[in-house]
């Protein structure tokens, strides 16, 4: 694991204790399962990927080959999940509309960092496995599901270290992972969806036929969603360099809403009709809020 300045560690510390805020603040008491532990009996190996507890290292194995194979024993435990993080260039978007943290209005990328850490020290808290993936065009770092204590710093390093980079390519990542978790759990998404539509259904439905459970949490900027613009401006696209067009917003307006209601409405109806949990979320409202909210009515249909 890379060393970390104090600077570093203290914001992973206060990403930590943020993520802690919201799981005993909302949570604590109301998702209660019982522990059960970890088998000792021996699965298999695997290549080492960055991010797996080295304790789990099989030297001999290093020693006869010189490569690096993780110890692989069959797991026991309430859930494996994995949290898909989008980190393409457009998630840097930050409106003005967006809620602040510490003062500081939130990008949609910080905005999802939040919640991807928040449910992950829930997860670890209830003796849950999770993982994490970050991507843009290509899989950016992939980390296995544990379910160990230690494992919530790895995560937490990882978010504080990824910063929104490149263009969006979510259905080839998806399919990839889709490929890549090989047990059946919870794959997490969080992600502002911009991409083709037909092909990002096609690539939660692999999800489903590999039979994972899957909730989508669509972040977008309340400016994304309501178009308040009303004067010429210089829009930028994010995910490439030097991509500006001067545009009058209100020659557009309702164009833009209209496309931008039938894609998210395409996405809803496509994720119910998938038994996908399809949950919109606006920067505007405050992440550990819209999380708690969601997270009461899941319990609430899970009775």
């Amino acid at each position: 694991m890379k060393l970390l300045d104090g600077d570093a560690l203290a914001k992973i510390h206060r990403l930590e204790l943020i993520a802690r805020g919201v799981v005993e603040g909302f949570i604590s008491g109301k998702h209660k399962s019982p522990y059960k532990g970890f088998s000792v009996e021996f699965a298999e190996h695997r290549e080492y990927v960055p991010g797996d507890d080295i304790r789990d290292l099989d030297w001999r194995v290093y020693g006869r080959s010189d490569r690096y194979y993780i110890k692989q024993y069959v797991e026991e435990t309430n859930l494996r999940a994995l949290i898909l993080l989008d980190a393409s260039g457009s998630m840097s978007y930050t409106g003005k509309m967006a809620a602040k943290h510490d003062g500081k209005i939130l990008s949609k990328f910080e905005y999802a960092r939040f919640l991807a850490a928040s449910l992950a020290h829930l997860m670890i808290h209830q003796q849950d496995a999770v993982g994490l993936a970050t991507f843009d065009t290509e899989i950016r770092r992939y980390i296995p599901s544990r379910s160990r204590a230690n494992h919530l710093q790895v995560i937490l390093e990882t978010l504080w270290q990824t910063e929104p980079g490149k263009e969006t390519s979510l259905a080839k990542i998806f399919h990839d992972l889709a490929e890549r978790a090989h047990r059946r759990g919870l794959i997490v998404i969080i992600s502002d969806m911009f991409d083709d539509i037909d092909e990002i259904l096609k690539a939660l439905h692999h999800f489903r036929y590999k039979k994972h459970e899957v909730l989508l949490m669509h972040v977008m900027a309340e400016e994304e969603i309501t178009f308040p613009f009303n004067r010429w401006s210089i829009f930028e696209n994010l995910e490439r360099t030097n991509h500006r067009i001067p545009l009058d917003p209100r020659a557009l307006r309702n164009e833009y809403l209209n496309q931008v209601r039938r894609f998210i409405r395409r996405l809803e109806m496509g994720c119910g009709q998938m038994d996908i949990d399809y949950v919109q979320l606006s920067t505007r409202r405050d992440f550990d809020i819209a999380l708690a909210h969601y997270l009461a009515r899941r319990m609430a249909r899970a009775r």
